[in-house]
């Protein structure tokens, strides 16, 4: 590869995330709504901000809530001039972190803002929100239409809008799973991805698409779509086959959803463990593009990327064939990727490319 088919972006920062003054934000905005939890009685919420979903006390059972968008894999579809998956991906970014707390996924509302109502437009990610609510065995009851003519930018003069949901499910209260009764031993589990899911899109498009120069049609070594359908490839739904799971298997004792943040998602259990993983999957041809064309590290790349493994299971070792036979009949790849360690600094080791980061920093940096 000559120089000149390097993108000199380097990092999720040098695409234009700020990943770290968004949590300085984060961090105020917590600090207020907690306040307007009741402590006890219905309504009473059982996690702190920060995990996957949280849960509410309903009167004996828990509803687990959470909310999430598609983000700039929009700008994909734009260029492409298809929206008929980004339903997909809205429903799975939230139904798979339902599934973090053991709940099982059962409504979802979407709130779609538009600069104008294309009917079109809207009739196409209608049609993903289906197929998304179908994979996910959910429903969505209604959802909002807002027109933001004066705010939306689109890609060129195509429509500009934007897709997010809020969705909810159920789980016992006493069954929810947070990590909390980690221990050392424990198997970690990966499950395969799709692909770029819906995260990262951004420094995909940052390298691949404007500084490389590369075509949304255009196809590329290793790539069996083009470049544009390979990045809106959609999000895998979990639900199904993590389900089939929880009712089965009795001591699981944590599922992770890899999004934003890659493999340091393993941190935000509840314990102070951390993780040393002895196996990773082949790297999907997508990511091999982003990091060498955009000469991206490899400790950027578990930073900012699922690489391959889009959901983890973490369960005592007694119950690692139950886990796989299960992924079996759901035909989903899994992988035995490395085991739990008590660790107070909440350490990632990723052993294979002698990486290690600390869950509080979300840094990885190269063993010496």
């Amino acid at each position: 590869m000559t120089s000149s088919e390097r993108s000199g972006i380097t990092s999720y920062d040098q695409a234009g995330v700020d990943t770290e003054r968004e949590e300085a934000g984060l961090a105020r905005l917590v600090g207020r709504i907690t306040k307007t939890w009741p402590t006890t009685g219905v309504g009473k919420v059982e996690l702190p901000v920060g995990y996957f979903a949280n849960v509410i006390d309903i009167g004996g059972t828990g509803l687990a809530v959470t909310a999430d968008g598609v983000g700039t894999k929009l700008v994909v579809a734009q260029m492409l001039g298809r929206y008929d998956t980004l339903g997909i991906d809205c429903v799975a970014m939230n139904v798979n972190d339902l599934l973090c707390v053991g709940a099982t996924p059962l409504s979802m509302v979407d709130y779609i803002a538009v600069d104008e109502p294309d009917p079109a437009l809207l009739d196409d990610l209608a049609k993903g929100l289906c197929e998304g609510a179908e994979r996910a065995n959910i429903s969505i009851p209604g959802g909002e239409i807002a027109q933001l003519r004066d705010i939306l930018k689109g890609y060129g003069t195509k429509p500009a809008f934007d897709l997010a949901g809020m969705a909810v499910g159920l789980v016992p209260l006493d069954r929810i799973v947070i990590g909390r009764d980690l221990r050392e031993g424990d198997v970690l589990i990966g499950l395969e991805s799709n692909g770029i899911h819906s995260n990262g899109v951004t420094l995909a498009r940052k390298v691949l698409l404007e500084t490389c120069g590369y075509g949304v049609n255009e196809r590329l070594p290793g790539l069996t779509s083009t470049l544009g359908e390979e990045l809106l490839r959609p999000t895998h739904i979990y639900v199904r086959e993590i389900v089939e799971l929880l009712g089965r298997v009795r001591d699981v004792r944590a599922l992770i959803h890899i999004t934003s943040d890659g493999l340091f998602n393993l941190t935000r259990v509840h314990a102070d463990v951390g993780y040393v993983i002895e196996q990773v999957p082949p790297e999907p041809p997508i990511f091999s593009l982003i990091r060498e064309r955009g000469d991206v590290s490899y400790a950027e790349m578990f930073r900012v990327y699922n690489m391959g493994v889009g959901f983890c299971v973490v369960v005592p070792p007694g119950e690692v064939d139950s886990v796989f036979s299960i992924m079996r009949a759901h035909h989903r790849k899994a992988f035995r990727m490395g085991y739990v360690v008590a660790d107070a600094q909440r350490r990632v080791s990723i052993v294979p490319h002698k990486l290690t980061g600390s869950g509080h920093e979300k840094r990885f940096a190269e063993e010496t």
